[in-house]
């Protein structure tokens, strides 16, 4: 018999090959801890770097104290990001490879060195930045009609989909990142905006969070990866035929289409 782990690994991996969602984990198993929820997400993701995919990277979800309400924490949760997964800027994302998609706008930091916790601050994340952009992250859930609880996301590996890298390389020290403005549009209607500071005060506070989360599972954030710091503002629901432009003051833009 297949241990839960196991079990509800491949029921998210089925899931996520078909494009068919599944109930959520935790209404089958309601004392599912964060530590096996985290492993289901590793399992899957070791599968698929056996399989030939690339880690580039890390995403960080919920850091916004809505959401965090929503689900009923009190951090956020992190994913890994694929080489699988990056879209260039102003590309499409066919839509046979998504299930319920929402775009979110971010600042992805880039890093030129090695980050592992725990003790990390937040100047030692802005020490270790070669360079910001912005970022498009799609994020997308294998649980039906996103109907999910803490263990459910970070189960499908923080409900990760694709991310798309644009505008211009910054250096940490040319901009204020908790004042950063965002706008995004969807279709070339205004859909919200958003501020560095929606994303746990500063953006960097969240990699460092995310170095010291990790360093629990004996993972470092590696140089040349992108983090993905967290949403400046709400998910917006992306349809087949939709566009999306996120602006961000002195990083430029960055767009996709479905």
């Amino acid at each position: 018999m297949l241990n839960k782990i196991t079990k509800f690994a491949r029921s998210l991996a089925e899931a996520e090959e078909t494009k068919r969602g599944i109930a959520p984990i935790s209404s089958i198993d309601s004392k599912l801890t964060m530590n096996e929820a985290y492993a289901i997400q590793l399992e899957n993701i070791q599968r698929k770097v056996a399989e030939g995919q690339k880690i580039v990277g890390k995403k960080i979800g919920l850091t916004s104290l809505a959401m965090q309400n929503l689900l009923g924490v009190d951090e956020p949760d992190y994913g890994h990001l694929l080489d699988s997964m990056a879209v260039e800027n102003g590309g499409r994302i066919p839509a046979d490879k998504v299930l319920q998609p929402k775009v979110e706008g971010e600042i992805a930091f880039i890093l030129n060195r090695e980050l592992r916790g725990p003790n990390v601050t937040t100047l030692d994340v802005l020490k270790a930045t070669e360079y910001i952009v912005p970022a498009l992250e799609i994020v997308d859930s294998r649980v039906q009609d996103w109907k999910i609880k803490l263990p459910d996301t970070v189960a499908d590996n923080a409900s990760s989909g694709f991310f798309v890298l644009g505008g211009k390389p910054l250096k940490v020290d040319e901009v204020d990142l908790k004042m950063v403005g965002m706008v995004l549009t969807k279709n070339g209607e205004i859909m919200n905006t958003g501020i560095g500071a929606a994303a746990l005060g500063n953006p960097a506070s969240c990699v460092a969070w995310l170095a010291n989360k990790l360093s629990d599972f004996d993972i470092p954030l590696r140089e040349g990866e992108v983090i993905l710091s967290g949403a400046l503002s709400a998910a917006v629901e992306a349809k087949q035929g939709d566009s999306f432009t996120a602006r961000f003051a002195h990083l430029g833009q960055v767009s996709v289409h479905f």
